[in-house]
């Protein structure tokens, strides 16, 4: 068992479960790690209140309608609190801010990075993908693309592929739609559960699946390879950039921390327990690349076998 793991499962981590299990202890943890981002974001020129505020003023109701699915099911896992959300990515505060809190979450990942440090860390998971993939790929599905921040730096990356960011929640895929259209950017946006897409078989050259796995229960992320591995073709990649369990970060984290993280976070503890590794070779994959692309994350890449 690995050092981040032995901290994920230890007396620090169930010492932090028991207080998160009192539920006004809980809520002010969320309002404190929340509180720390705004605070970060404005510090270092990221405009949260500004950039939330005129995305609040904007008419959503052509973009939902673009993108709503009515007949998803979601998942339990899902509709649940996480990321200081009551509930959680089903809501529009949740998509308002995903993008500014993402700046603000990776600013700290190397020294002087600033609000650049969120797409430096998208540029050293692209820079891996890039140099282990044999071909450059014609169809991406970027999963659990959220507001399209993973998705259209895919586009920049591969500019000659069809793109397709899937995501659960139709607040998020809203506010993506409009994105691309104030972008020019021509791509595919599905409202559908990562574990049953409905998308055709062997459909794609590439998965990319950025910054989700960590916010999955085990049992999701494992269906959610067995449905990448579906829809890949034959010699087909797929790309994981996440949370490294095994950085001296996490195993050096104060308690304050990561209550505050955990707070955010409820499925933390499965995440850094699963042998991510076995889970993609039992998904039918070859024995995946785990190269270390920050402090703190880790890129994943794996071959389609047979």
């Amino acid at each position: 068992m690995t050092v981040a793991a032995n901290t994920a499962t230890g007396l620090g981590s169930r010492l932090v479960n028991t207080v998160l299990a009192i539920k006004p202890l809980a809520n002010l943890a969320k309002h404190q790690a929340r509180q720390m981002m705004v605070k970060r974001a404005e510090k270092i020129g990221v405009p949260w209140t500004k950039t939330v505020q005129e995305l609040r003023s904007h008419n959503w109701e052509d973009c939902w309608q673009q993108v709503y699915n009515p007949q998803i099911e979601y998942p339990d896992y899902y509709c649940c609190s996480f990321h200081a959300y009551e509930h959680g990515n089903l809501s529009w505060d949740a998509a308002f801010e995903v993008e500014v809190a993402a700046r603000a979450v990776h600013a700290g990942i190397w020294a002087g990075a600033g609000a650049a440090g969120d797409a430096k860390l998208r540029q050293s998971y692209h820079e891996i993908v890039n140099s282990q993939i044999s071909t450059s790929p014609q169809a991406i599905l970027d999963v659990g693309c959220s507001v399209g921040m993973s998705t259209f730096a895919l586009r920049s990356l591969y500019p000659q592929a069809k793109i397709t960011g899937l995501d659960l929640s139709p607040y998020f895929l809203a506010v993506a739609h409009h994105n691309s259209q104030q972008r020019h950017c021509e791509i595919e946006w599905v409202h559908a559960a990562a574990e049953v897409t409905g998308l055709p078989d062997g459909a794609y050259d590439l998965v990319s699946i950025f910054l989700v796995c960590h916010e999955l229960p085990q049992s999701a992320t494992q269906q959610i390879l067995q449905e990448m591995r579906r829809l890949l073709r034959p010699g087909g990649y797929l790309a994981i950039m996440d949370m490294n369990p095994q950085s001296e970060i996490y195993a050096q984290m104060p308690p304050y921390i990561l209550t505050l993280l955990k707070s955010t976070e409820p499925y933390l503890d499965e995440y850094f327990t699963l042998d991510i590794a076995q889970s993609i070779i039992a998904a039918g994959f070859h024995p995946p690349t785990i190269t270390r692309n920050s402090p703190r994350h880790r890129t994943i890449v794996a071959q389609v076998r047979g």
